[in-house]
């Protein structure tokens, strides 16, 4: 059984799996590849009807190439049912190749005329119609825009009417979800065909893809039985055989058997992030979780749940107490801070674990401090989960936030293989990487950018880690119940003033959906 089956993921791809692998499974499958044009232009056709079922008037931008091919069919088909359309093109008609210039020829000749090659910037700012379809540029596309196709971009982007994108918004990689200059457009809408491109999942193209549609055009299946998948998409959970990923509990089950966590941190000054990651793991079924803090901040981490366990917070006492010996899984970070104090407890803890002197801990969640105090260190290890969102990843590697934006999907992958063990790249679209595999994320919102949150994310990891023997896929839990608390705050209450602390309720009934 493939991962996909198994853990219910989607398969997504590259830009260059796609564009070298397409024609042969059309090929495969019979289907000549001006047919395969015409199924895209009739399945985003369809999206714009269901979308806009009263659209009156439509403005169609085409480029020279296939994703242009795909715009006239739209354009053909939306004036045969007597919407108004007025078709854009960044290129002389003479410049039209192919399957894109049988598809123009066809579109002319079903009575298709206001057709525009001139002035395109002030056309778009003219429009006051009701959709505008951007077929410009496909998934070929990287690297920046020129300048006038910015400010056309900037012109559309302002307009009043909906987008819908033609596989992807012109703009945007397919293959890393980067946009260059932040000049892309800005989709309602994004209908991409066959299987899904990785770049619209993750990154900035939470900022332009907007809803995303698949449209499999019949090749969905057979695309991905004959080429190889690495990286998958977690639309949703639970998994199919979901009811065995977390250990079940027998009614004889008491605390001992369960297992216990014991979470580091809480430096001088930042008492929450622990309290936070502590809570949220007996949320979300730690049986027992000792909280290891600076003594100034004891008192505040403690009050008002008792049934957290106070450890010891001397580095030294810590690693020979009964806490750190009995502990099943780590978590170390959350508010550790970058002092003496601190530095002493990573040192001692990485080495303890490292060496495997805790014949009970099994795993490690890092987090926050405890992932500046690891790029200092350049440790390795396969059995922790590493949790940094960009600016700790580009310390990770030793670049700049940029650079991980650039290519998140190279990062993530690049931490794992450098430190071992499992990578979570926070974000939009949170990437989950064991060095091979990379599972993208699909909960969560904006209202979650507040403090805290991913400290009680880490709190969960290191809970479900305790819960079942396959850490790649907990992890992968972690991080959708994580977003999907979030989701459901903010379906009732809105996404602004949101509180990590808000996600509490919501997880545990959520960690109760997917386990026995």
């Amino acid at each position: 059984m493939s991962l996909s089956q198994k853990h219910n993921w989607h398969c997504t791809y590259s830009a260059k799996q796609v564009l070298q692998n397409e024609s042969l499974v059309a090929q495969h499958q019979q289907l000549a590849l001006y047919q395969l044009m015409e199924r895209a232009g009739s399945a985003a056709f369809e999206q714009l009807q269901q979308h806009w079922p009263k659209a009156n008037s439509v403005l169609v931008l085409c480029g020279k190439g296939n994703n242009g091919g795909d715009g006239f069919i739209i354009a053909r088909l939306a004036h045969l049912a007597n919407i108004h359309v007025t078709v854009l093109l960044t290129c002389e008609i003479k410049s039209i190749k192919g399957d894109a210039l049988r598809a123009y020829q066809s579109m002319a000749s079903a009575g298709v005329t206001d057709i525009v090659t001139a002035n395109l910037i002030e056309q778009v700012k003219l429009f006051s119609g009701d959709v505008i379809v951007d077929a410009l540029f496909g998934i070929g596309f990287y690297g920046s825009l020129a300048l006038p196709m910015q400010q056309l971009v900037t012109a559309i982007n302002i307009n009043k009417a909906d987008v819908l994108s033609v596989d992807i918004p012109s703009g945007l990689c397919a293959n890393t979800g980067f946009v260059e200059d932040s000049f892309a457009i800005i989709a309602k809408v994004t209908v991409t065909f066959i299987v899904y491109k990785q770049g619209l999942l993750t990154g900035q193209a939470a900022n332009f893809v907007g809803e995303l549609i698949l449209a499999d055009l019949l090749l969905g299946t057979s695309f991905k039985q004959q080429v190889t998948c690495h990286h998958y998409f977690q639309k949703e959970f639970p998994l199919s055989d979901g009811a065995s990923l977390l250990k079940k509990r027998l009614n004889t089950s008491h605390k001992g058997t369960i297992g216990q966590i014991l979470a580091i941190g809480g430096g001088v000054g930042m008492p929450g992030a622990i309290r936070l990651a502590s809570e949220a793991a007996l949320r979300c079924g730690a049986a027992l979780v000792a909280v290891c803090c600076h003594q100034d901040n004891q008192a505040l981490v403690f009050n008002g749940r008792p049934e957290l366990m106070l450890a010891p917070s001397d580095a030294q006492q810590l690693v020979n107490s009964s806490p750190m010996n009995k502990a099943n899984v780590l978590l170390l970070g959350p508010g550790l801070g970058q002092t003496m104090w601190s530095k002493s407890l990573f040192d001692l803890v990485i080495a303890t674990f490292i060496q495997n002197k805790n014949q009970h801990a099994n795993s490690l969640v890092l987090d926050a401090d405890a992932l500046t105090l690891l790029s200092k260190s350049a440790q390795f290890c396969s059995r922790w989960v590493l949790t940094p969102h960009p600016k700790e990843a580009a310390m990770l590697l030793g670049c700049n936030t940029a650079t991980i934006e650039a290519d998140r999907f190279y990062a993530v992958q690049a931490i794992a293989k450098k430190y071992g063990g499992i990578c979570i790249l926070k974000g939009a679209g949170t990437l989950i990487s064991d060095g091979q595999t990379v599972v993208i994320n699909s909960t969560g919102n904006a209202g979650m950018a507040s403090g805290g949150m991913g400290d009680v994310l880490s709190g969960i990891i290191a809970a479900l880690i305790l819960q079942t023997e396959n850490y790649f896929v907990a992890s992968c839990l972690a991080v959708y119940i994580h977003g999907a608390a979030g989701d459901i705050i903010a379906g009732r209450q809105g996404q602004r003033g949101m509180l990590a602390s808000d996600l509490f309720v919501p997880l545990q009934r959520l960690v109760n959906q997917n386990s026995q």
